[in-house]
Order: structure tokens, then sequence, then C-alpha cells
């Protein structure tokens, strides 16, 4: 099966959404790929929910079950990178300076999408964003998986 990984900062909000979106919409569609989300600060979020309250509202009203992302935020690592068939951080300006210093390898061959968190777009904005460029994603990859493709999403 192949898999997508979906990364952001704390693992709370954007990369959970995505992640949840993709496993519904890719299970429906009875597609062979499922994706899994990580975070590059998970311990930005320590104390915190497990999910953003944002996240399980969204969902909720798109009758998608939590059970189509993790249980808890968790912070990347390399056999996640590594178990991956494709990599897509959610917002460059803030991911890519991260994935520098934490996983330089690795910060030029993932895609990244330009989606503001919510200290700079609301989730009424975010979420419908992301989940339009899940759908773009995923009609993308039943067709023919590649990089390109997913950074036109």
């Amino acid at each position: 099966m192949r898999r997508v990984l979906f990364i952001c900062t704390g693992n709370y909000y954007r990369s959970r959404f995505a992640e949840a979106v993709f496993n519904h919409a890719a299970t429906a569609r009875n597609l062979d790929i499922r994706a899994f989300s990580r975070g590059l600060a998970t311990w930005l979020v320590y104390g915190e929910a497990l999910i953003s309250v944002n996240t399980v509202e969204a969902l909720a009203k798109m009758q998608i079950p939590l059970t189509h992302t993790g249980e808890r935020p968790v912070q990347l690592s390399e056999e996640d990178l590594n178990s991956a068939d494709l990599v897509i951080a959610l917002k460059e300006k803030e991911h890519r300076p991260m994935m520098e210093t934490q996983f330089p390898a690795w910060s030029d061959k993932i895609v990244y999408w330009h989606v503001h968190d919510i200290d700079f777009a609301e989730p009424a904005l975010a979420l419908p964003e992301i989940h339009e460029k899940v759908s773009l994603l995923l009609n993308t990859l039943t067709i023919k998986p590649t990089t390109e493709m997913a950074k036109n999403a």
C-alpha cells in the first residue's frame, strides 16, 4: 500500500485534518493508498487536547470519523520520511526551515503547500483550502503518482 505523509508544526490541526480527509476519501474510493501525519515541533502542543477543536468540528460537519486520523500528535522521524511514498509539508515558509534544521537531506525532496496556520488564516479559510488540495491530490494520484502532480495540488 502506498503512503502519503502530511507534515505540519504540531501535528495537531492542519496535518491531522489533511490525513483524515485523505483517508476518508481513499477508503470511499477503495484506493490502495493511505495517509499518515506527523509534526516538526509537537512539544508546542504538549498539554493541549489531542487534536484541535477546529479539526474535530470541521471533520464532524463533513461526517468524517476521527478514526481516519491518528490518536495524538506524533513527532516526525527519519523512519516516517523513509516509509512514505510522498511527503507534503503544509506551509513552505514555516516548514522548510524546520526541515532544513531537523532533516536537511529531506528538505528539497518533499512537496510544500502554502496553507497558513491559525495565526494567519481562520479555520473557515484554511480547512477548505486543505480539503481542496487533498481532493486534487487524490485525483492526480489515482491517475499517476508523481511528486510533480502533488506540487500542483
